[in-house]
């Protein structure tokens, strides 16, 4: 069972929309991996394409989020292309959010 604290910290994330497609970063499915130890969080990311535009300001927009969770002391955030983002890893609200069940 997730922390109390990576839970704040999912909810966070939830309140970061990429900005072309109507959906937050964690349901699209942007976030590989999450972890925290004692305030110091680390985040495996990925963007819906390389050549996302909002390449220099998602991660910033990440961190800036995360550290504003009661206890977290720093923020380490990867960017990763493998594997690569695909629609397969959006959870079932996005799914719905874009009408894209099947």
């Amino acid at each position: 069972m997730p922390s109390n604290n990576i839970n704040s910290i999912v909810e966070a994330l939830k309140t970061i929309f990429d900005p072309e497609i109507p959906v937050n970063i964690y349901d699209l499915g942007l976030i590989y991996n999450l972890s925290e130890e004692n305030g110091n969080v680390k985040i495996t990311m990925t963007l819906t394409s390389p050549n996302c535009p909002e390449a220099e300001t998602l991660p910033a927009k990440v961190r800036n989020a995360v550290l504003n969770v009661k206890n977290v002391k720093s923020v380490d955030i990867t960017i990763t292309f493998e594997p690569p983002w695909s629609q397969d890893n959006m959870s079932q609200y996005a799914r719905i959010a874009l009408d894209m069940l099947y």
